[in-house]
């Protein structure tokens, strides 16, 4: 289990401040160590992304983005009846407005974390939405994972180790956070882990919501 007191891997930093202390202690003490690291990479891969695109944003709000960014699978959010993004997003808003941070400063958060699902959007917006999207991709998907030095990737990992099988738990972890509100899947990439993991799931249909809508014509 990786702990608060190793801040620094691959030449980048955990802002050393109350708030992002405060959000390591929640975000380790109310997830599994597999979500907890993985929060913690995404915030790595997405900082070295912004560093080497030459990028200004402030570190903190990508690390609170990174952080929270999963909180929504937590059992307590799986009868919202909201995308565990948004779920996340709200915990998030929550937590910032509590330590007083500027209104812009929470909205950039939360977009961040609403869209972090959401392909072909992030990478236009604000640095601090982009990065967190860059981060998740690179951990989750392996997207520019040879943008990354093995001597980088290495660094990370080994601060905050991925399980043997990550590419499998972290689609179960998926999975158990939303499979009890799958109408919130649809139009995301969600909706394929369900049809992954649940041979009785039936993605709901755009164009034939469309066809079947009460309009005529």
């Amino acid at each position: 289990m990786a702990t608060t007191s190793r801040q620094t891997a691959a030449g980048v930093t955990v802002p050393d401040t109350k708030l992002a202390r405060e959000a390591t202690e929640l975000v380790r003490d109310s997830t599994s160590d597999l979500i907890y690291n993985h929060s913690r990479r995404v915030y790595w891969f997405g900082s070295l992304q912004g560093r080497n695109r030459g990028l200004s944003f402030d570190p903190e709000l990508v690390y609170i983005g990174a952080m929270f960014h999963d909180l929504g699978l937590n059992e307590q959010f799986r009868g919202s009846g909201r995308r565990f993004e948004v779920d996340s997003a709200d915990e998030a808003r929550r937590f910032l407005q509590g330590h007083g941070v500027p209104e812009d400063s929470i909205r950039r958060v939360w977009t961040a974390i609403a869209l972090h699902t959401t392909p072909g959007i992030p990478e236009f917006m604000h640095p601090v939405v982009a990065l967190l999207t860059c981060g998740v991709e690179m951990d989750v998907l392996g997207i520019a994972y040879d943008q990354y030095p093995d001597a980088v990737r290495n660094a990370v990992v080994a601060q905050y180790p991925r399980t043997p099988n990550f590419k499998e738990d972290i689609i179960q972890a998926f999975y158990g956070g939303f499979h009890k509100k799958p109408d919130t899947t649809f139009g995301t990439v969600n909706a394929d882990v369900l049809a992954d993991k649940d041979p009785k799931f039936v993605r709901d249909n755009f164009c034939s919501i469309i066809r079947s809508s009460a309009w005529i014509g």
